[in-house]
C-alpha cells in the first residue's frame, strides 16, 4: 500500500486535488449552458467518478505488501470493520447530495458564488470538527486565521454576486421592449429553444459580445435550466443545503480513517484511506444513480420529462461528464491522501477551489464581462483573500504520529 508521508507530499496532494475539484464544476456548468439535462450529465458523471475510486483502490491501495497496522486494499475487504464502513458511506451519502444540488445551484446562483458558498460553510463547520477530530496536529495559531480568511472571502463573493446582478439588471432593462418579450418566452418551454448549432458553438451566440444583454438572453434561451423568474431564495437555499453537506463528509471519513470513537473491535486495523475511499465512493454512486434516475421521471425545477433510453442515447457532451467525474473522482482521492498525512484540517485547503472555478468562469463563461468597476474591485479582493486562505491552511499542516 502506498502511503503519503511527507509534509510535502500531502501539500502536492492538496494543490493538485484543488485545481481538479476547482475545475469539473466548470465542465458541468458548461454542459448545463449548452443545453444538456443535468440528470442525464451527472448519471455520465457518477460512472467515472466511482470507476476512479475503484482504480485507485487496486492500484495505490495494493501496491507493496501490507503489514498487521496497515493492510492492503483486498484483506481489509473481509475484515470485521464495519463501523468504520458505514461513516465512509455516509461520508459518501452526503457528499453525493451536495454535489447534486450545487448542479441546480450553479445555474440558479452562478458558478462563483455557489462555490464560494458552500466552500465557506465546508471551512467553519468542517474544519472545526476536523481539527478536533485529529486530536489538534494543526496549529490552531496559523489554522483559525486561514477560516477567518475564508470568511472574509465569503463576504467580498456575496458583494461580488450582488454587484454582478445589478450590472445585469441594468443590461436587460436596456433591452427594447420586443427583446424583453422574447426572452419571456423563452423560458416558458426550455427544450424548444435548444438549437444544434449553439450545441455546437456555431449559433448566434457567437455574434453577440459577451457580457452584453444579448447574449444573457441567448444564453437563457439555450440553457436547460431556465433561471430568468426564478426567485432568488430558491438558489440560495439549495447552496445552502449543500454547503451543510459538504462540511459534514470530509469529518465523517476522517472517523472512518482514524475511529476516534473506538468503534472498532480490538484488533482490528483501521480502515486505510483507499479502503475507506472505495466505501465512500461506491454509496455515493448508488445515491446518485437512485436519485437521478427518479428525476428522469420526476424532474424538478421545471426541467423536462425524460427516460433511461433518451439518456443512453443522449451522446451530446457525454465525453465531457465523463472527464468531470474522473477530475472530481481523483481530486477527492487526492485529498484524502494528503488529509491522512498532515490533518483533514489542513486538507480543507481544497475549499479554495472558488479560486479555481472563478478562473472558469471567467474565462469559459464570460462572467463579470463588460461588469463595473466595483464588480472588478471586490472580484480581484474576493480572490486575493482566497489565495491567502488557501497558504494559511497548508502552512497549518501538522504531521499524524
Amino acid at each position: 500500500m502506498y502511503e503519503v508521508e511527507s509534509k510535502g507530499g500531502a501539500i502536492a496532494c492538496m494543490l493538485i486535488a484543488l485545481s481538479f475539484l476547482g475545475t469539473w464544476p466548470a465542465v458541468l456548468t458548461m454542459l448545463e449552458r449548452r443545453g444538456r439535462l443535468p440528470q442525464h450529465t451527472y448519471l455520465d458523471y457518477s460512472i467515472t467518478n466511482f470507476l476512479v475510486a475503484v482504480l485507485i483502490a487496486f492500484t495505490f491501495g495494493q501496491i507493496g505488501s501490507g503489514t498487521p497496522e496497515k493492510p492492503n486494499f483486498l484483506t481489509q475487504l473481509s475484515q470485521d470493520n464495519f463501523p468504520s464502513v458505514l461513516f465512509a458511506m455516509a461520508g459518501g451519502i452526503v457528499l453525493s447530495l451536495g454535489n447534486l444540488a450545487t448542479q441546480y445551484a450553479w445555474a440558479l446562483v452562478g458558478l462563483s458564488v455557489t462555490e464560494v458558498i458552500t466552500s465557506s460553510i465546508t471551512v467553519v463547520i468542517g474544519t472545526t470538527l476536523n481539527y478536533f477530530l485529529d486530536d489538534r496536529i494543526n496549529r490552531a495559531e496559523v489554522l483559525f486565521p486561514g477560516v477567518a480568511c475564508f470568511l472574509i472571502a465569503v463576504c467580498l463573493g456575496s458583494a461580488v454576486h450582488a454587484s454582478n446582478a445589478a450590472d445585469n439588471k441594468v443590461k436587460l432593462d436596456s433591452l427594447p421592449s420586443d427583446k424583453k418579450d422574447g426572452e419571456k418566452a423563452s423560458s416558458v418551454n426550455p427544450i424548444e429553444n435548444l438549437s444544434k448549432d449553439m450545441e455546437n458553438g456555431n449559433g448566434s451566440a457567437e455574434k453577440t459580445k459577451v457580457g452584453t444583454a444579448e447574449f444573457l438572453v441567448q444564453l437563457e434561451n439555450r440553457r436547460s435550466i431556465k433561471v430568468f423568474g426564478k426567485k432568488t431564495y430558491i438558489g440560495l437555499v439549495i447552496t445552502f443545503f449543500a454547503g451543510f453537506c459538504f462540511s459534514l463528509f470530509v469529518p465523517a471519513f476522517n472517523v472512518a480513517t482514524n475511529d476516534q470513537w473506538n468503534t472498532l473491535k480490538k484488533g482490528v486495523p483501521h480502515l486505510v484511506v483507499y479502503t475507506a475511499f472505495f466505501y465512500f465512493s461506491a454509496s455515493c454512486f448508488v445515491i446518485a444513480i437512485i436519485l437521478n434516475i427518479i428525476f428522469l421521471y420526476r424532474p424538478i425545477l421545471g426541467l423536462p420529462k425524460t427516460t433511461f433510453k433518451a439518456y443512453l442515447n443522449d451522446w451530446n457532451g457525454r465525453g465531457w461528464a465523463l472527464l468531470a467525474g474522473v477530475l472530481c473522482g481523483f481530486g477527492n482521492g487526492l485529498q484524502f491522501m494528503g488529509g491522512q498525512a498532515a490533518g483533514y484540517a489542513a486538507a480543507d485547503s481544497v475549499q479554495a477551489l472558488p479560486l479555481v472555478s472563478t478562473f472558469w468562469a471567467i474565462l469559459l463563461f464570460g462572467e463579470y464581462r463588460k461588469s463595473s468597476r466595483r464588480t472588478y474591485v471586490l472580484l480581484i479582493s474576493m480572490l486575493f483573500m482566497f489565495i491567502a486562505a488557501v497558504a494559511i491552511l497548508m502552512a497549518s499542516s501538522g504531521h499524524r504520529k
